[in-house]
């Protein structure tokens, strides 16, 4: 067994974005090729929102408003994590990206049902979906990792150790598909290198490919 430590990794995720599925997935492909360990957080589409519903496409609004598809998701993540703890939310995610975009079931009370069977949770977690009992827990989650990155983001959000091993937060990388193998280890390796910059802050192009679940 290799005696290397492991480089930690903090990525917060909302799983109603197919975005942060994409490299959530390619994260996982890293720690079987990279001395990484994954600390799974979540963060809230719909706090992030919360103060711009009114310059968002009606449909996307009306998921992140209260009662809309946005909170159901984290809230319940979040519950399982403060009921269950840390090693819950990165399982329960699996199950809930499994199901809302592998499977393209939608964020649904069965789909979320079914996630908590796959992530061997208890069935009842799916109550809090409509509670704002660990709302409070959510917002410091979401907080932890907009502090770190800065507010023009969205998710995923992942932090790395710099030059000096403080935490730099990057949003994304955003890939399609989720590289594995070599192409995931190199992805990494130059998440690495740019965050070892001093004063490096974007790489961006235009969009042409939608998310490839595979």
């Amino acid at each position: 067994m290799s005696d290397t430590p492991k480089t930690p990794a903090d990525f917060w995720f909302d799983p109603l974005c197919p975005w942060a599925w994409m490299t959530s997935r390619w994260m996982l492909e890293v720690e079987k090729v990279r001395p990484v360990e994954v600390r799974w957080h979540v963060m809230s589409l719909a706090v992030l929102n919360e103060d711009k519903l009114d310059t968002l496409p009606e449909e996307y609004a009306e998921n992140m408003r209260p009662g809309g598809k946005a909170w159901g998701p984290v809230r319940v993540v979040i519950a399982a994590q403060q009921l269950h703890g840390d090693e819950a939310v990165g399982r329960l995610y699996t199950a809930l990206g499994t199901r809302f975009h592998n499977e393209g079931l939608g964020v649904t009370p069965e789909s979320i049902a079914a996630a908590l069977d796959d992530a061997g949770l208890p069935a009842e977690l799916i109550e809090y979906a409509d509670k704002d009992t660990y709302d409070q827990e959510l917002r410091a989650s979401h907080k932890a990792g907009i502090d770190l990155v800065g507010q023009e983001v969205g998710t995923p959000v992942i932090a790395v150790p710099g030059s000096d091993g403080e935490q730099i937060a990057f949003f994304g990388p955003v890939v399609t598909p989720a590289p594995k193998g070599e192409d995931a280890a190199k992805l990494w390796d130059g998440t690495l290198m740019v965050a070892s910059i001093p004063g490096f802050y974007e790489i961006k192009r235009t969009r042409t490919q939608g998310p490839i679940f595979d």
